[in-house]
């Protein structure tokens, strides 16, 4: 299935905008970004500063992984400010990078989403699995 237009296609081409995907400033807590998460349906917020600069991402695995690695009552990590059981370095694409490179990467590190950053790690959007394939398939 690789045709020339699977092989110069760009993650902006595909990547859902900031609008359409949980994206938190640094100060909301963990139970807003899990609401946010649920809205979505799509296992992931991005945290950003006011700059938007990427600070870190959680997804539903992540937030599964510590609660059964930290030994607290589970309400008490309601009030956590997200940004503390967030990943702070996240793997993350340019804009103008290749599908292809996009989901080879994806492959790799074996994940359904990638931060989309401009130079200086402001984000600009995500890259979920599901519209790349949708991307492929229409070719």
């Amino acid at each position: 299935m690789s045709t020339r237009k699977n092989e110069t296609m760009q993650v902006d081409q595909v990547m859902l905008l900031p609008d359409r995907f949980p994206v938190m400033n640094e100060r909301e807590i963990l139970k807003e970004a899990l609401e946010a998460m649920g809205r979505s349906r799509l296992g992931i917020a991005c945290i950003v500063d006011s700059d938007q600069k990427l600070l870190g991402i959680l997804t539903d695995g992540d937030i599964r992984r510590k609660l059964l690695k930290v030994q607290k009552p589970f309400s008490a990590f309601f009030v956590d400010d997200a940004l503390d059981h967030a990943i702070k370095s996240p793997i993350t694409i340019q804009p103008t990078a290749t599908l292809m490179q996009a989901i080879e990467l994806m492959d790799q590190k074996q994940i359904w989403d990638l931060p989309v950053v401009e130079e200086g790690g402001k984000l600009v959007g995500l890259l979920h699995l599901h519209p790349v394939i949708k991307a492929l398939l229409e070719d």
